[in-house]
């Protein structure tokens, strides 16, 4: 057939519903590709009428790089690896799995691999020298303000305005946000989004408790207290904050969710082994994995031009429902007079 000598490897690629990456692979015989998945392109490349291109390069690995030091991730970390290793696994490729936070070994990893997937808050020296090598990068973490990197992140400040929206809409007016260790960027950002959604409600007071971590979170709850405030529920950072006030406000006698409630962030697997368990916000981990790894070949086998817009890829978090929150009991808590002064109050601290 006249055509036969325009079939490519995406044409070879979309015969059988794989990567045009998994496909270079096979056909240059290099690991990681099943036997049954080899004999497939095999088979596809032979009646197509494929012929490789005279010195054609050989595609390299690909590379998933987490950051090894960052303990309050790590189960977020888990989630995305597990991921991208199962949409490898569906386009039939193979990774290389690091856990590291030495800039020299991202550098060697860019002179050797097809292209990056960067975990966690990596050195931006060694990002930038990586990125100058010319390797397509995709990160999961923060970027500055307009950088043109290609990013998979969460819906940190929307999650923060949903979670508001769900205890207002549960009659929770004296809302607690805490934050715990401050400097966490998406802790800000959801503060940022419960903060905005409490600015239009005249009714409703936020407060923000920051501490440090060691020092524990009954400390500063005593001292709002003392200053008349009776949060009546508790919006969390992060699932670890929220098994603390859990564990503090029982310990002080409260009924949760009868007296209080509590809302935690990530649904990782504490948050269903506590009593009751947690209504929090779901991270979905494993699928900006997959995402990760779908925009990384796709920057592979079209190459982002100067000039060209990086992109920001968001993956919709979604508030799971248990038993930790519910409708806000009428208390002196919530009186009108102690409600208003606690907002004045407040918005003389957060503006």
């Amino acid at each position: 057939m006249g055509s036969r000598g325009r079939v490519t490897l995406q044409t070879i690629a979309r015969e059988v519903g794989l990567s045009k990456y998994a496909v270079s692979r096979s056909l240059a015989g290099k690991s990681g590709v099943s036997e049954e998945t080899r004999a497939l392109i095999r088979e596809a490349a032979e009646r197509l009428g494929y012929t490789r291109p005279a010195g054609q390069s050989q595609t390299n690995d690909i590379a998933v790089v987490f950051h090894d030091l960052d303990a309050v991730n790590s189960e977020l970390y888990m989630q995305i690896q597990n991921g991208v290793q199962r949409e490898a696994h569906r386009l039939g490729m193979a990774l290389r799995i690091r856990w590291t936070h030495s800039a020299g070994q991202l550098e060697e990893l860019a002179r050797s691999c097809a292209g990056l997937l960067l975990v966690g808050p990596h050195d931006r020296g060694a990002i930038a020298a990586a990125t100058a090598i010319g390797v397509p990068i995709v990160r999961f973490g923060w970027v500055d303000p307009l950088e043109q990197a290609d990013q998979i992140t969460g819906t940190d400040h929307e999650a923060g305005q949903a979670v508001l929206q769900y205890l207002i809409g549960l009659g929770h007016r004296s809302i607690c946000y805490v934050n715990g260790t401050p400097g966490f960027r998406g802790r800000r950002e959801r503060f940022y989004g419960a903060r905005e959604i409490a600015e239009r409600c005249e009714d409703v007071a936020l407060h923000v408790l920051r501490f440090d971590e060691q020092v524990g979170f009954g400390e500063v709850f005593k001292d709002l207290k003392a200053k008349g405030i009776h949060p009546t529920a508790f919006f969390c950072a992060h699932d670890g904050l929220a098994l603390t006030v859990v564990s503090e406000l029982l310990g002080q006698g409260y009924r949760i969710p009868d007296d209080v409630s509590v809302v935690g962030f990530g649904d990782f697997s504490p948050a269903t082994q506590i009593s009751p368990p947690l209504t929090t916000v779901k991270m979905e981990g494993q699928e900006g994995g997959a995402v990760g790894l779908r925009l990384l070949l796709e920057r592979i086998e079209n190459p982002r031009l100067p000039g060209m817009p990086a992109r920001r890829v968001m993956i919709a978090s979604r508030i799971v429902e248990r038993r930790s929150a519910g409708p806000c009991k009428v208390t002196a808590a919530t009186d009108p007079v102690k409600l208003q002064s606690e907002i004045a109050e407040n918005n003389a601290l957060v503006k």
